[in-house]
């Protein structure tokens, strides 16, 4: 469960399983660009799984993601723009 819209200084999200509750939680990061974290958390972890990694390591590996992703972000619209989806990938022009 993803926990961004609950209001304070940190984000925790949660792994819920049969085997417990694991939690995820990091600073938040102030900033209106966060339209599509939802959908690029999700993807992240079906990547992972779809890699050979266990579904713990996918969350986490797929929370880093979006995290920098979202600090990378280009800033664009207006209210919640996007994640910087490519930042893994390298530099794009902009142009």
């Amino acid at each position: 469960m993803k926990g961004g819209h609950i209001e304070g200084p940190v984000v925790t999200d949660l792994l819920v399983t049969d085997a417990g509750v694991e939690t995820h939680s990091g600073p938040r990061l102030v900033t209106a660009s966060t339209h599509g974290t939802g959908c690029a958390l999700a993807s992240g972890v079906a990547t992972g799984l779809a890699q050979g990694l266990s579904l713990s390591a996918s969350v986490a590996r797929s929370i880093a993601f979006v995290r920098a992703a979202i600090e990378k972000a280009p800033g664009f619209g207006h209210g919640h723009g996007p994640l910087n989806h490519g930042h893994a990938i390298g530099p794009f022009p902009l142009t």
